[in-house]
C-alpha cells in the first residue's frame, strides 16, 4: 500500500507553499518546514530511537529503585541504612499527606454540594412565591408532593 499524504517529507507543491508561507509569517516556521522536507523521512526512525532510549533509561531507574531506594549504594552501610530509613519515613509521610488531601477534597466536594443544595432550595422557594397562580384552585401549579404513589 502506498502512502499518499498531501503533506509528506518531499518537494511537493503543498510543502513548498507551506514553507514559503511559513517564511513570510514567521521565519522559524519556514525553517521548520524546510527541515521537515529535508529530514522528515527520518522522523519515524528518530521517534523509535527516542522511545527505545527512554525505555532503557526507565528500566534502569526501576531496577535501581528496587535495589536501593532509587539510588546506588555508596559502600557505607550505615549511611545507606539511614538513607533507606529516611526514604521510607518520607514515603509514609507522603502517603499520609495524600490521604489527608483526599479527605479534604471530599470535604470540599460535600461543602460545595451542600451550598449548591441551599442555593437551589432558595431559588425554588423564590420561584414558588413569584410564580403566577394556577387557574384551577389558586395554587402554584402541580403539587408534586401530594401526588399519590402508584
Amino acid at each position: 500500500m502506498t502512502r499518499t499524504a498531501l503533506i509528506r517529507p518531499a518537494w511537493t507543491p503543498a510543502t513548498i507553499a507551506l514553507m514559503i508561507i511559513g517564511f513570510m509569517v514567521f521565519w522559524p516556521l519556514g525553517l521548520a518546514m524546510l527541515a521537515y522536507i529535508l529530514w522528515g523521512d527520518r522522523l519515524d526512525e528518530f521517534k523509535s530511537e527516542v522511545n527505545r532510549a527512554t525505555d532503557r533509561f526507565s528500566c534502569g531507574w526501576g531496577r535501581n529503585r528496587a535495589h536501593g531506594g532509587g539510588f546506588n549504594r555508596t559502600g557505607n552501610v550505615a549511611f545507606d541504612d539511614w538513607r533507606e530509613a529516611e526514604l521510607t519515613r518520607l514515603e509514609e509521610e507522603r502517603r499520609k499527606l495524600d490521604e489527608m488531601r483526599a479527605e479534604f477534597d471530599d470535604y470540599l466536594r460535600e461543602l460545595r454540594r451542600a451550598k449548591d443544595q441551599t442555593e437551589f432550595d432558595e431559588f425554588m422557594a423564590a420561584r414558588g412565591k413569584s410564580a403566577p397562580k394556577g387557574p384551577d384552585n389558586g395554587t402554584d401549579g402541580p403539587n408534586w408532593r401530594s401526588v399519590p404513589d402508584s
